[in-house]
C-alpha cells in the first residue's frame, strides 16, 4: 500500500463528453478555471487536453494549449502541469470492406515533432506518451495509432526538453514496450507510468489484471492507476492499495454518484476524502516535483 499519494485530475479529455455534461470544460478559459478549481480542491497534478471552442471536439492547436497553460500558471495556486501528447494518433479506416482510403472525418495523423509542438513551446513538468496502438473504446473503424518508431522519437524529444514523460499503459503489451524504452535509456528515472484500466478494448479493471500489470512494472517505477465510469472512485482505493497514486476527473467519469453529475473539483474532493479515511497522506505539488524530479518553468 502507498501511504503518501498524489492526485491527478484529468480535466476534460478529447472524447464526446461535452454534450453529456454541462461541467465538462471546452474553451481554454473554462479548462484553466476547472484545473485551478481541482488544484484548490487538492489535486497536485492537472492533466490537460484542449478542445475546439466552437465544436467541443478534441484539438491539438498549440495556441489553445498556450492560453490554458498561461491562465493556470498565472493563478494563485501551485499545481504540476501534465499536457497530453496523445492527439495526432487517430486512425479511422474507410470501412470493413474498403479500409482505404481512410475516413477523413476523424483521422488525424501527425508526426512525432508535430505531436510535441505544444510541449516544446510550453515546457510543462510532464507530458503523456501513449505506449502502443489499440482498438480504442470508440469502436467501429477507429484505431489509436502509436508506432514504436514514433514513440521512440517522441521519447527522445521529451528527454531532450527536460520534460518527464508519463507513460500511458492501456494493456499488458504496452508494458513490454515500456520496459524496452527503459532498457534503451530513453526514459530517465524515476519512470512514471499511468495504468489506464477498464477501457474497451484494453485491460479490464478487475483486481487480478491490475496486479498483474503492477507486477510487470520496471523496478522503481512510480505509477498511478485509474478506471473509467462508475469504477473511477472505487479505483481511488484500489490504486492506493496496489502501491500507486490516483487519477480522477471528467476525462474518465462524469458522475459523483448515480444520476449526480460531477465537477472536477468534486471528484478530487471525493478522492481525498477516500484517501484520508484510509489514513493516507495526500501530497502537494512541490512534494510531487521533489518525488519525480520535475522541472517547473514559468
Amino acid at each position: 500500500m502507498n501511504h503518501e499519494v498524489f492526485v491527478t485530475c484529468a480535466v476534460t479529455g478529447a472524447g464526446d463528453t461535452a454534450t453529456r455534461s454541462p461541467h465538462v470544460p471546452v474553451s481554454p478559459e473554462q479548462i484553466a478555471d476547472s484545473a485551478v478549481e481541482a488544484a484548490r480542491a487538492g489535486a497536485a497534478v492537472v492533466h490537460i487536453h484542449v478542445r475546439d471552442p466552437k465544436t467541443g471536439a478534441g484539438a491539438r492547436d498549440p495556441a489553445l494549449f498556450r492560453e490554458a497553460v498561461e491562465r493556470i500558471r498565472s493563478a494563485d495556486v501551485d499545481v504540476v502541469l501534465n499536457l497530453t501528447a496523445g492527439m495526432g494518433g487517430d486512425l479511422v479506416l474507410g470501412g470493413s470492406e474498403t479500409p482505404l482510403p481512410l475516413n477523413e472525418h476523424g483521422t488525424d495523423l501527425a508526426g512525432a515533432s508535430e505531436r510535441l509542438a505544444h510541449v516544446e513551446q510550453l515546457l510543462p513538468e510532464i507530458c503523456t506518451l501513449d505506449c502502443g496502438s489499440m482498438n480504442f473504446a470508440a469502436g467501429g473503424d477507429y484505431v489509436m495509432l502509436n508506432t514504436p518508431d514514433a514513440l521512440r522519437a517522441m521519447a527522445r524529444k521529451v528527454k531532450s526538453l527536460g520534460v518527464r514523460p508519463e507513460l500511458e499503459v492501456f494493456d499488458t503489451g504496452h508494458l513490454v514496450f515500456v520496459n524496452e524504452l527503459v532498457r534503451e535509456g530513453l526514459i530517465d528515472d524515476p519512470v512514471m507510468i499511468q495504468l489506464c484500466m477498464g477501457i474497451p478494448y484494453g485491460a479490464p479493471d478487475d483486481p487480478s489484471t491490475l496486479m498483474a500489470m503492477v507486477n510487470a512494472l520496471p523496478a522503481g517505477a512510480v505509477f498511478s492507476a485509474f478506471s473509467i465510469g462508475r469504477m473511477q472512485l472505487p479505483y481511488v482505493a484500489m490504486a492506493c492499495i496496489a502501491g500507486g497514486n490516483v487519477r480522477v476527473g471528467l476525462e474518465d467519469n462524469l458522475y459523483l454518484s448515480r444520476g449526480v453529475k460531477a465537477t472536477n473539483a468534486q471528484l478530487v474532493e471525493r478522492a481525498i476524502t477516500i484517501l484520508e479515511a484510509m489514513n493516507v497522506r495526500v501530497l502537494g505539488a512541490e512534494e510531487v516535483r521533489d518525488k519525480l524530479k520535475l522541472k517547473k518553468r514559468e
